[in-house]
């Protein structure tokens, strides 16, 4: 076809192709990001209608401030020995990463995911949340079970695929799953654990239950057809659930501008369905909290869903795959204005008076040799890679309640020709 013929009064269209601010060696300067006082953010009552405080879509919910200090309506008043636990449980979580990427890079597994800076997202959540609500998590949310107290060395066996893992060696890595512990089995698909979520919050609406469900992706994976699926059906239905989406700046190597972020802030997605909207900020554990339980009692009450959007960073690679420093500033981290989660939490108790640096350096030794010792017992299971540690048969399970024909067929010819090649463990 001929191309039309190009107007003389018009300029040629063009495209808008987003570019990142700081690339490698370029200085760091965060200036133009926009942070409001601590405390600064209205609190609605949580039977609001969500059209009438759209403007928490745009600004940050922040309880912390620069000293240390709680302030404005959104401050939990949590107890000291609350606020303890919680900074226990995010120390942990960080400490576990540390010692599970260092196993990565000894060979003992073959890929892992660290949540450094994201700490507060997953831990504070989870603490506002009942124990039996239902958590349908992305892959950077293992201080959920950290919190829930799931066993260090059960997340082990997973990571190494080894003879413990409940799983069977059969999920990638990091892919947790714990029925008990209220933690869906996490998919390396993105998004798709959204409409998974609501379901569940309708069919526990359905059944005149009282737990609600919450569920958690980057922002990266909003520009995925679940999540808007998922957003439509909640609008439409009032479902309880609270939807979380992490924005720390970055996908795998590209950053939030590619998943909209130019154009209007995360927490604007819920104006546009018609549910409400919080931005929050991500490294303040008490702002997380607090937002989490107005969600979860918005949900609980038929006030219908909740977006949250947790403004943070994802200060070091987005997997043990991926390195940082080959598409983005090495300054970023450090110059972030939201500042590191732990430190700030460890702060506000330190200005309450209910903690101290002795304390807290002691509390990390004590949780690094928790986390050393673990390791030692997962790996009496094995590690990755270091011969076969399910019985092969087992690969044909799982997948259906009843083994089609044809299944149990091929597991056959299988089996048969690993005991003809002499090899032992075809049946271990």
């Amino acid at each position: 076809m001929a191309s039309e013929p190009v107007r003389a009064n018009m300029p040629p269209l063009s495209l808008h192709v987003p570019e990142p601010k700081f690339r490698p060696g370029d200085p760091v300067d965060f200036a133009d990001v926009d942070v409001p006082p601590a405390g600064s953010a209205r609190r609605p009552d949580t039977a609001e209608p969500a059209g009438r405080f759209t403007e928490l879509a745009y600004t940050l919910v922040r309880v912390l401030d620069e000293e240390g200090g709680a302030v404005g309506p959104w401050d939990p008043k949590l107890s000291p020995d609350r606020l303890r636990e919680m900074l226990r449980a995010m120390a942990l979580t960080r400490a576990f990463d540390e010692r599970m990427f260092r196993a990565q890079r000894q060979g003992k597994t073959s890929f892992y995911m660290k949540s450094t800076g994201e700490e507060a997202v997953s831990v504070a959540a989870a603490f506002a949340m009942d124990r039996d609500d239902m958590c349908f998590p992305s892959y950077r949310q293992q201080g959920i079970l950290i919190s829930r107290g799931y066993p260090l060395v059960e997340m082990m066996n997973q990571i190494y695929s080894n003879s413990g893992d409940k799983l069977g060696g059969k999920q990638l890595p990091i892919m947790y799953s714990a029925k008990d512990h209220g933690f869906f089995s996490i998919s390396g698909n993105l998004a798709t654990q959204y409409p998974q979520a609501v379901g569940w919050a309708m069919a526990s609406a359905v059944k005149g239950d009282s737990r609600i469900a919450a569920t958690w992706c980057g922002e990266g994976s909003t520009a995925e057809g679940d999540f808007h699926s998922a957003c439509t059906f909640a609008s439409v239905y009032r479902a309880p659930v609270v939807m979380n989406v992490v924005n720390n700046q970055w996908a795998i190597s590209s950053f939030s501008g590619f998943a909209g972020a130019e154009a209007t802030t995360f927490a604007a997605r819920a104006v546009g369905y018609g549910i409400a909207g919080l931005r929050v900020d991500g490294n303040d554990a008490l702002a997380v909290y607090a937002a989490t339980q107005w969600a979860a009692e918005r949900a609980r009450t038929n006030q219908g869903p909740t977006l949250i959007e947790h403004f943070t960073y994802r200060a070091e690679g987005h997997s043990t795959s991926d390195d940082p420093s080959a598409y983005r500033s090495a300054g970023e981290p450090n110059a972030w204005p939201l500042g590191d989660p732990i430190r700030r939490l460890r702060d506000h108790l330190i200005a309450l008076g209910e903690w101290d640096e002795e304390r807290h350096e002691r509390q990390d030794k004590e949780l690094a040799a928790h986390v050393r010792d673990c390791q030692k017992e997962a790996e009496k299971n094995g590690i990755l890679g270091h011969g076969l540690h399910q019985p092969l048969d087992s690969l044909f399970d799982g997948v259906f309640e009843d083994m089609p024909w044809h299944l149990r067929e091929q597991r056959q010819m299988m089996l048969d020709e690993e005991e003809a090649s002499g090899r032992p463990w075809a049946r271990k």
